[in-house]
Formats: structure tokens, sequence, C-alpha cells
């Protein structure tokens, strides 16, 4: 599985996870997505699923600022878009937030859900609070991975005891 990244450049650099990730040779930043790609959308209609890893050949995280996802995310981006299950923000500005990912975050938990747990790992890896978003979600990540419908999402989160509000 590839790892992409598509940056519209709109936070603090230093603090941009994708770039570090292109940096480290572990991502490829794109201007143009494929269509044989999972673009991770947190306004797609369909939730990311394990089996979907059988439609694509790589996983691209879009990097825009929280302050600016409305509109960015408003744009068509092509590939296959998917919204990730509730996962807790590891990093240290949104920390415990439920959806409020960096784009490693995002990357990494559609890596695990999609059954690449030792990229993933290595992503988050070459973050000092990247254990952190794991041990968070580990659980949840080992669970997500064996659903294979939507519905069986929110019963899920019952059992965990996470309120999802959209």
């Amino acid at each position: 599985m590839h790892v992409q990244v598509l940056m519209f450049k709109q936070d603090d650099p230093k603090k941009c996870t994708a770039a570090k990730l292109v940096k480290f040779n572990l991502a490829k930043s794109v201007t143009k997505i494929t269509s044989k790609t999972i673009v991770l959308d947190p306004f797609a209609k369909q939730t990311l699923l394990h089996h979907d890893a059988n439609m694509a050949d790589s996983i691209t995280g879009i990097d825009c600022s929280w302050n600016l996802a409305d509109v960015t995310f408003n744009k068509k981006f092509g590939g296959i878009p998917r919204k990730l299950p509730p996962l807790l923000a590891g990093n240290p500005v949104n920390y415990a937030k439920l959806g409020k990912l960096t784009t490693v975050e995002a990357i990494a938990g559609g890596a695990f859900i999609l059954g690449h747990d030792k990229l993933a790992m290595e992503l988050l890896s070459k973050f000092n609070w990247g254990h952190t978003f794991y041990e968070l979600n580990q659980d949840l990540l080992q669970d997500y991975a064996k659903l294979e419908l939507e519905e069986q999402i929110q019963p899920l989160l019952a059992e965990y005891g996470i309120v999802q509000i959209d």
C-alpha cells in the first residue's frame, strides 16, 4: 500500500505531519489524485472498511487546516472517498478529541483498518506522540478492521461508551 499526500500548506510547516512523512520518504506528495487510491475525506458518505483495500493500491491523506476543512473538502478530489470511523487524536494539539486527527493519524488509522499494521506503525514512529494515537485507539482499530458493514460501527461505539456527534 503506497501512501500519498495532497498538501494545501495551510498550517505551520514545522508542525505539518504530511511534510514530515514526505521528508522521510514514507509518503509521496501529489498534485493529482489517481482513481485507484482511497482518499481520506472526513465528509465522505461511506466509511472506510477493511474490504476497501481490494479496490485501491494507495491511500491518500489531504493535508489542510481543520479551520478550512469545510472549504477544502468541498472540492472533488477523485479517487475513492472514505471517511474514517471515529478515532481519538493522540497529537498534543487535539489530544483525545474525537476525529480531530493530524494527517499522519488519519493515514495510519486508515492503514490499520485496511490491514497494513506495520506500515501504520512505521508512519507513527516518526512522531514522539505517535504511540499515543495507537495506545488510545488500539482496541478500536482492531475491531474496526474486522467489520464488514458500516452499520456495525454504531453498536461497536456503544460498547466502548463513545457518543458520536455528527
